[in-house]
């Protein structure tokens, strides 16, 4: 069955006189991530993603933007809307998607992360590669650092650096027992300021957010979080948007 923001009744007030609905799948790992497949190369997500018919993706790996400028240039070649995102680990070592409508400003933010990483050399034969790619899907780098490690950055600092790299954050699969901001914290705060959050599996919605009410605020979207293309979503979840520009669409996942 197809589901949208608006059929889940979890969409806000933001509405205009044409919206577009547009699929997507705003949490995908690339072989960036360790935990992600070879085979999950920049030019192999957006292949698949055209086959599964989605019209929105997100390429976010652990702790890096790197692999984000291939992606995009691909996507542009195949008119699928590709955002540069981020799954973070915070201190707390809860997992944030980071979402930006500007390449750049996700590859400063990506810059400021690895400043705040945990310097630990990555053992390939343990963890799995890190490999940076160019839009032809050849290896152009390495990241010798392991990027799954937590980062110094807590979990209420999110606001204010969004705000200060042009970004917008969400707490990744908050209905997890593990790295989730509900599993790791055991609450959410009466002064938090997302306004999205990422379920892995929908049907918890409603017993969670009983528990939560702060989440019957939220916008709320669910994704893959792909590590191998075959996890990828088909084009069964839906934003309304008011164009294909990626501005509008972060608005969408935003807008309360």
């Amino acid at each position: 069955m197809r589901q949208s923001f608006r059929s889940l009744k979890l969409l806000s007030s933001y509405t205009r006189s044409y919206m577009l609905k547009l699929s997507y799948d705003l949490h995908i790992h690339s072989c960036l991530s360790p935990c992600g497949d070879e085979d999950m190369t920049p030019g192999n997500i957006v292949g698949m993603s055209v086959l599964k018919g989605l019209d929105v993706i997100a390429i976010t790996d652990h702790n890096s933007c790197k692999n984000c400028p291939a992606v995009l240039k691909l996507a542009d070649q195949y008119n699928i809307i590709a955002i540069p995102g981020m799954e973070l680990t915070t201190m707390e070592e809860v997992h944030v998607l980071c979402l930006f409508a500007q390449l750049s400003d996700a590859l400063q933010f990506s810059d400021y992360v690895a400043s705040k990483l945990m310097r630990i050399p990555n053992d390939e034969r343990v963890f799995g590669k890190q490999e940076i790619c160019n839009e032809e899907d050849e290896v152009i780098g390495t990241e010798p650092y392991l990027l799954i490690n937590a980062t110094d950055i807590s979990f209420d600092d999110m606001g204010r650096l969004m705000k200060e790299y042009n970004g917008v954050y969400l707490p990744a699969h908050i209905d997890k027992n593990s790295n989730s901001l509900l599993s790791n914290l055991g609450f959410i705060a009466p002064e938090a300021d997302f306004t999205a959050a990422e379920f892995a599996d929908i049907t918890k919605y409603e017993e969670i957010s009983n528990r939560n009410p702060y989440l019957k605020h939220c916008n709320i979207i669910t994704d893959s979080d792909a590590h191998m293309l075959g996890r990828i979503q088909e084009a069964v979840n839906y934003l309304d948007c008011a164009s294909r520009d990626r501005s509008d669409i972060i608005n969408a996942i935003i807008q309360r």
